[in-house]
């Protein structure tokens, strides 16, 4: 396991037990607004589990940069 693998596990492991302690001494309501966030966790951790590395979108070398030809200025 990489470095970077077993950071996320300890990321996820300390929300999920964090929310478990919250649920656990009667704060349903902060459980509650937490979801929608333990969710996103999930599926990110998940997706990038599954992924592998990110590709790059440019097709090639970028152009450098200059002035605009025909814009007004």
């Amino acid at each position: 396991m990489s470095s970077k693998q077993v950071l996320t596990v300890i990321v996820l492991v300390s929300v999920c037990s964090w929310s478990a302690v919250m649920a656990a001494l009667g704060q349903v309501a902060a459980v509650a607004a937490l979801v929608p966030s333990l969710g996103l966790l999930v599926q990110q951790v998940v997706h990038a589990s599954t992924c592998g590395k990110p590709e790059s979108t440019a097709a090639g070398p970028r152009a450098a940069a200059g002035p605009d030809e025909g814009v007004a200025r």
